[in-house]
């Protein structure tokens, strides 16, 4: 379902824009869809067909997702396992600080090689009032003051979807533009669709290497943008925004570690208005890929840093309990072919 479905299923029921305002600010703070406020009830605010229509509103949004399993993990993240109303299942990642990493797509088309997503391939779209449940559903748990599209699938390849979304969670949701981060691989239409909405998040670019073929390697279905223009859009929409360009880099040992990378780091990011986050590896048993050991990551940060660029580690959260993005729900789907699965 799409937020302007919803809207218009109020509007039919005779609600005006500030009753639908009213009620989209109580849905994403994840509170009963008639709360008024300390002095005002809700028949003090909305129209008698809106209220006599209340239960079955509320059990239609309820019913875009529900919690399947949720995982504590030791660095004071919560990986929740979400199913749709469908059933198929999507993770979302409560994070330290007041952050939440949300999923815009089951499954994923870009097939990165390090990415468990990407090896189930895409198996459908999120509808943009999916996608905001996920934060609702969320702040029943924790206060959420930051929203990242992080998660499972390829923002840009649901784009509408995930601009509709941004702009309700910037309004209705009360989170700071800033504090919206649209995550990509680099889909030249992000560069073109962004600048032009009222809410304009911040970005963060998928890098992975400096070298444009061992990044399509990496990125197997990645546009095939060279490195340097990818940068060099980014600095433009940083500059538009003021906000800086966040670049990921998912460390593999032997892979992307090399000096001769981090001197294309420093190539291509020194003097932008960029943040480049290293991201060491959610390692796996049986996996061919590995993270590079922790002196090893100490003297890649400090070799950039040292040298001009901003850097930072971002470890994945969950890590304790094997909760990259993507295993939770890959462990669940095997459950289901053996028994069926027990909803909480």
């Amino acid at each position: 379902m799409k937020i302007a479905d919803f809207h218009q299923r109020l509007a039919d029921l005779g609600a005006k824009p500030r009753h639908i305002g009213r009620i989209d600010r109580a849905w994403l703070h994840g509170w009963p869809l008639d709360t008024g406020t300390r002095h005002q009830q809700a028949q003090d605010f909305l129209p008698l067909s809106v209220r006599e229509a209340m239960p079955q509103l509320s059990e239609t949004v309820d019913s875009l997702v529900r919690l399947r399993s949720e995982h504590p993990a030791a660095d004071g993240s919560a990986r929740l396992l979400v199913e749709l109303g469908d059933g198929q299942m999507v993770e979302s990642v409560l994070l330290p600080r007041g952050g939440l990493c949300v999923s815009s797509q089951v499954g994923c088309a870009v097939g990165c090689v390090f990415c468990m997503t990407g090896k189930s391939g895409l198996l459908r779209q999120l509808g943009s009032a999916e996608i905001v449940a996920q934060v609702a559903l969320a702040r029943r748990f924790r206060p959420v003051k930051k929203v990242v599209f992080m998660g499972m699938g390829e923002p840009a390849h649901n784009l509408d979807n995930v601009l509709e979304a941004i702009d309700l969670l910037g309004g209705a949701g009360g989170i700071g533009h800033k504090n919206l981060v649209f995550s990509t691989v680099g889909d030249p239409r992000v560069f073109e669709r962004l600048p032009q909405g009222q809410v304009k998040p911040a970005l963060a670019l998928s890098l992975h290497s400096t070298d444009a073929e061992r990044r399509h390697r990496l990125l197997p279905r990645a546009p095939r943008i060279d490195p340097q223009e990818l940068v060099e859009r980014g600095e433009t929409y940083a500059r538009q925004t003021g906000y800086p360009i966040q670049y990921q880099w998912t460390l593999l040992a032997g892979i992307n570690d090399s000096l001769e990378e981090m001197d294309g780091i420093l190539r291509l990011l020194k003097g932008k208005y960029a943040v480049m986050n290293l991201i060491p590896y959610n390692s796996l048993e049986a996996d061919e890929y590995r993270r590079p050991g922790g002196e090893r990551i100490v003297e890649l940060v400090r070799y950039l840093h040292s040298r001009g660029v901003l850097t930072k580690v971002r470890n994945s959260a969950g890590q304790d309990i094997d909760g990259g993005c993507g295993q939770l729900r890959a462990r669940a789907t095997q459950v289901e072919k053996i028994r069926p699965p027990r909803l909480r």
